[in-house]
């Protein structure tokens, strides 16, 4: 039987790590350890720790603050299972979570998987509006946990990845900390000829951020992300990604069309009504709610925007620097 190692990266997270282990209590498959590593956290989870022992083949480790990165490597070091499992601490899990990856990997083996995220019906309706904008088809294209990655192979993100002990042995781990380093470990197992897959049914319930503000400073840091990613893999940059920056672009040049020509200002303006439309109109179709409608609407443009913005600020800056170089990714705090 396979033995797995649930590795958790916590930084000032005490409460929703509690909901997650709460639900790796109620695993239909029990042979598994969860590996927990307390990222210098100001608020420290230990209690939250020690309260599941009676309940869970448990650990707790703290380190210095080096980013979440840095902390999963650190967590493949002490696991001791011949298959990892990262996963956020703001995730929650179904019974049978275990049970399907298991199951999927005894019936068609791959050493690197990867699983979609959704919301949860308990959600609050600005975590559904920002669970609908990360995986609609009006805003990432829908490609966020699809089997199809840009028309490439599938790379697995870290908010719920899977990978065999050989992956970590070969690869060494994450090369950076933060920055896009998940997708930047994912390239590196699948150059080293690692077989990737999605699981749509090992799914988790991602809780994400919970206002505007914050889900802002995330995706700006996604765009800085993705150029990040071309520092490592230049072949990675691909067009599609410069979409919400167009969109960006595109939206602030609107109010200067009309200067050009008054017919411009009106295509403009009349393709971005269309666009509030449909998104407006599929966010009711997929949460049934007017309410969640309405902020799906609002969480569309912080994403793209917020994408776009820090697209613009990390371009700005690879253009100036040398070809050679690459960012550590080592930060004091995850993107909050």
């Amino acid at each position: 039987m396979r033995n797995y190692s649930i590795i958790i990266p916590v930084y000032n997270r005490p409460d929703e790590l509690g909901e997650l282990l709460e639900c790796l209590a109620q695993q239909t498959f029990k042979n598994f350890e969860v590996v927990v590593v307390e990222d210098g956290s100001k608020i420290k989870c230990k209690d939250v720790v020690d309260s599941f022992k009676s309940h869970l083949q448990i650990a707790y480790y703290y380190k210095e603050n080096g980013g979440q990165g840095f902390a999963r490597n650190y967590g493949f070091e002490r696991a001791k299972g011949d298959y990892f499992i990262l996963l956020d601490s703001d995730a929650l899990l179904e019974p049978n979570y275990l049970a399907i990856v298991d199951n999927r990997l005894n019936t068609d083996y791959v050493d690197l998987y990867g699983g979609p995220d959704t919301d949860h019906p308990s959600f609050t309706p600005i975590q559904k509006a920002i669970s609908y904008s990360m995986t609609s088809v009006f805003t990432t294209g829908g490609i966020r946990g699809k089997k199809s990655n840009l028309g490439g192979t599938f790379h697995p993100r870290s908010f719920n990845m899977g990978l065999s002990r050989k992956v970590w042995e070969k690869t060494g781990g994450f090369q950076i900390s933060r920055m896009g380093e998940d997708i930047i470990f994912s390239i590196s197992a699948l150059r080293f000829g690692f077989k990737s897959a999605l699981i749509p049914e090992a799914f988790i319930y991602h809780k994400r951020r919970t206002g505007f503000a914050a889900f802002f400073r995330q995706l700006r840091f996604f765009g800085r992300a993705r150029i990040n990613i071309g520092r490592f893999y230049p072949t990675e940059l691909k067009l599609v990604h410069t979409f919400p920056l167009l969109f960006t672009l595109g939206c602030l040049s609107i109010p200067f069309l009309g200067l050009i020509h008054p017919w411009l200002f009106y295509f403009g303006a009349g393709f971005l009504c269309l666009y509030v439309v449909l998104l407006f109109m599929d966010a009711i179709r997929q949460s049934k709610s007017v309410k969640v409608g309405f902020l799906s609407v609002i969480a569309a443009f912080v994403q793209l925007f917020g994408y776009g913005f820090g697209f613009i600020q990390e371009g700005w800056k690879r253009l100036f620097e040398s070809k050679t170089h690459r960012e550590t990714g080592a930060h004091i705090e995850y993107p909050s």
